[in-house]
C-alpha cells in the first residue's frame, strides 16, 4: 500500500513539475525561479514526509492549530509557510520556523505580526494578500487601498514585505482568471518602482490546482498546490 502511494505522488509531483516548466519555458522564464509549495491541509504527516523526499521541500498550511502539531512531529527539516486567513489571537503561537506568511490582510494583523516579532527577535517575511478580483468572500486590501497599506507597513521592524498573494475565483476555464494574475503583476510592478524602505516585490504568490499554469504564465513565483499533488479531500 506504502508502495503504492509512493508512485502516484511521485507521478502527480512530477506532472506538476512538468507543467510548471512548461508554463515558464512559454512565458521566457527560469522554471527554478518557482516555488512548488505544497497545501497540506488534511495531509497526513507520513505523506508529507514521502513528498518531501521526492522534492517537495516547502509545506503551507491554513491553521497555525495544524503547523504546531505537525511541525512537532514530522521528522524533515521542511520550510513553513501560512497561506490561511491568520487570527490575530493564534499569531503569539507562531516562531522563526515561519518563513513566509501569504494572507497579510489588515493593520491590525500586521501590528500583532511585528510585537510578536520583537518578542522573540525575529522578523516575520510576510505578503500582502490582494482582493483583485473584489469578490466579498474573500479576504484581502483592494487594489485602490495597497500603496497606503504599503507604506504603514514599511514602518514596522519585526516584519518585512516581500510581495504580493491573490486568491483568483474558482472556474473551470483558467484562461477566465488570467487578468486576476497579470493584475497583480502589475500591481507588484507599480510597489517596486515606490522605492519603499523595507518594502520588496520578490514575489508572487498566486495560482492553485485548478489555474497554476496561467499564474505562472503571469508571474507567479509561488504556487500553492494541494489537490492536483494529493488528490482531491473532503473538508
Amino acid at each position: 500500500m506504502i508502495d503504492e502511494r509512493v508512485e502516484k505522488l511521485r507521478q502527480s509531483i512530477l506532472k506538476v513539475r512538468e507543467n510548471i516548466e512548461a508554463a515558464a519555458l512559454r512565458a521566457g522564464r527560469d522554471p527554478k525561479d518557482i516555488l512548488l509549495l505544497g497545501v497540506t491541509k488534511t495531509v497526513d504527516v507520513d505523506i508529507m514526509e514521502i513528498a518531501f523526499d521526492l522534492g517537495i521541500t516547502s509545506f503551507g498550511e491554513n491553521r497555525v492549530q495544524e503547523f504546531l502539531r505537525k511541525s512537532d512531529i514530522i521528522r524533515r527539516q521542511c520550510a513553513w509557510h501560512i497561506i490561511g486567513r491568520l487570527q490575530t489571537n493564534k499569531v503569539k503561537y507562531l516562531d522563526s520556523r515561519i518563513k513566509l506568511i501569504h494572507s497579510l490582510d489588515r493593520m491590525e494583523l500586521a501590528q500583532a505580526l511585528n510585537t510578536r516579532g520583537e518578542k522573540i527577535n525575529y522578523v516575520f517575511p510576510v505578503l500582502v494578500q490582494v482582493n483583485v478580483s473584489g469578490e466579498s468572500t474573500k479576504a484581502g486590501v483592494s487594489p485602490e487601498e495597497l500603496k497606503s497599506f504599503i507604506f504603514e507597513l514599511s514602518k514596522l521592524g519585526n516584519i518585512k514585505v516581500r510581495g504580493l498573494m491573490t486568491m483568483a475565483p474558482q472556474t473551470d476555464n483558467p484562461e477566465d482568471v488570467r487578468d486576476v494574475f497579470r493584475t497583480l503583476k502589475k500591481l507588484s510592478v507599480d510597489i517596486e518602482r515606490e522605492r519603499v524602505e523595507n518594502i520588496s516585490m520578490e514575489e508572487l504568490s498566486m495560482g492553485m490546482s485548478e489555474d497554476y499554469t496561467v499564474a505562472v504564465e503571469e508571474g507567479a513565483t509561488i504556487v500553492r498546490i494541494g489537490s492536483a499533488l494529493f488528490g482531491e479531500r473532503v473538508y
